[in-house]
């Protein structure tokens, strides 16, 4: 695989098709008093307190830089274009990631200079290079030598920047179809075991961008630790409905071990969390190896109630009522308290036919949230509903 590294000031860039053209910035106009305010707490945001998008230059060791690194990545097979991040900053995905679906992706960060991200994809969309995005979005920037940014278009080409004053180690290692940055690390085997992640990783393209991070976080990280982590991901008309193309969008804002949470998060969204999986086997006919993937997925977290609930599910289906019951009783004590416990149990108790005990975990729900007598009243008009059969109880427990 060929791959080119950057550090410091270098712009790293792989398959650059077309020449460079001069790019002209807009002239700059004077920003009004609230709008200056507004970029200076903008900038704060990424950077050290009072940092300024204007005026004099930041002091060369702030004190309290965050420390971030990133992947940007496209998918030849699908299309997809995404950002992964993680710092020791509260909420970076708010801050780092840019993507649109048939464009290209930008990870800004190190003083995040977050206009980067929206004229960064302009320029995409009207056919620039990574190189010539890289070369217009800096030019003008008087505070660039603070900046890190990472560039991938929709035919794979990548491209990198490191100011000259980020925070050591910082640097950058870029290949086809991806480029991987970071400042203020413990070194740049962050970046190195981020680029071997990447191209060795099987699955989707969210799940590759988070195996990438994990992978920078094993080889030392953040200098200064861990605290958020993101993935946003984007494919055509692949968002909720078919009205956006963010097909993955996960932040993990303030967290001990925010890239093993984000890799949860984005099992869950690809349908490969055990829940997910354990229904897909069922609905296949395979109730045995179903229930065998809840029952780890309990065993490794005791505090989940959902693996316990599906697996009182499966376990009344295989006729071993006992140990659906013991299941059940386990998932509600979980949380005796939270009246969806109760009633969850109630709907499986139904399906299983064990309405005397089902109508005990309805009132139980009622009593700790009477406004379940409304979600009841609905479940009624349903023809299919688990609680069908006990229409005559339930209406006698919402008389009033």
């Amino acid at each position: 695989m060929d791959v080119l590294i950057a550090t410091k000031h270098d712009i790293s860039v792989l398959r650059s098709h077309r020449p460079a053209k001069p790019l002209v910035p807009p002239p700059a106009r004077a920003a009004s008093p609230i709008l200056a305010a507004l970029l200076c707490l903008a900038a704060a945001g990424c950077g050290a307190p009072g940092r300024r998008l204007v005026g004099p230059a930041p002091p060369e060791q702030p004190s309290d830089p965050p420390s971030t690194f990133s992947i940007v990545a496209f998918d030849p097979e699908t299309g997809d274009l995404g950002v992964a991040v993680q710092s020791k900053f509260f909420g970076v995905g708010a801050v780092v990631p840019w993507a649109e679906a048939g464009v290209g992706a930008i990870a800004t960060q190190s003083y995040a200079n977050t206009t980067y991200g929206p004229r960064g994809l302009s320029l995409l969309r009207e056919g620039k290079s990574p190189e010539e995005v890289i070369a217009a979005l800096t030019a003008p920037d008087a505070e660039k030598e603070f900046r890190q940014v990472g560039v991938v278009d929709a035919q794979g080409r990548s491209a990198s920047f490191t100011g000259s004053r980020c925070i050591p180690w910082a640097g950058a290692r870029s290949g086809q179809g991806f480029t991987a940055q970071g400042n203020l690390l413990v070194s740049q085997a962050c970046v190195d075991a981020m680029a071997r992640a990447f191209a060795e990783a099987r699955g989707s393209l969210a799940e590759r961008l988070v195996a990438s991070l994990d992978a920078g976080q094993q080889a030392g990280g953040d200098a200064r630790g861990r605290q958020s982590a993101a993935v946003l991901v984007v494919r055509k008309k692949a968002g909720y409905g078919g009205f956006n193309d963010r097909y993955v969008d996960l932040r993990v804002d303030d967290h001990r071990d925010p890239i093993r949470e984000l890799a949860r998060l984005v099992r869950i969204q690809v349908g490969k969390d055990p829940i997910s999986l354990s229904r897909k086997l069922e609905h296949q006919g395979h109730l045995e190896e179903a229930l065998r993937v809840v029952e780890e997925a309990s065993s490794r977290d005791p505090g989940w109630d959902a693996p316990r609930f599906e697996a009182a599910k499966l376990l009344f289906r295989l006729a071993r009522t006992d140990d659906a019951r013991t299941r059940l009783q386990a998932a509600v004590a979980i949380d005796p308290a939270y009246d969806h416990q109760h009633f969850l149990a109630a709907q499986i108790l139904a399906q299983a036919g064990l309405e005397a005990d089902a109508l005990k975990e309805v009132e139980r729900a009622c009593v700790l949230n009477p406004e379940y007598k409304h979600v009841l009243r609905r479940e009624l008009e349903s023809p299919s509903s688990a609680f069908a059969q006990m229409r005559m109880a339930i209406e006698g427990l919402l008389v009033d």
